[in-house]
């Protein structure tokens, strides 16, 4: 069984957490909810990683604008040559 955390070990996690929310949630329209916000932020943290595994390119497929057959930053097994 693990352990509960510490105060400390919630409070060092919220200190990362809360500054990436408030990115997202300061872009949000007015009228979305909390939700609304972690769906986006889980998209966008998304779009962030492949990001970096890409070297910081600005022009990712992503969402809507993949192309046919492309998978969100998976290759594909011919790739692997």
């Amino acid at each position: 069984m693990k352990e509960p955390l510490t105060p400390e070990e919630v409070k060092s996690a919220s200190d990362k957490f809360f500054p990436l929310f408030d990115i997202i949630h300061n872009q949000m329209p007015e009228d979305s909810t909390i939700t609304d916000t972690l769906d986006v932020m889980e998209s966008v943290c998304k779009l962030a990683h492949q990001s970096r595994e890409r070297g910081g390119s600005d022009n990712l497929p992503f969402g809507f604008n993949k192309k046919d057959g492309e998978e969100s930053g998976e290759e594909s097994e011919g790739d692997n040559i």
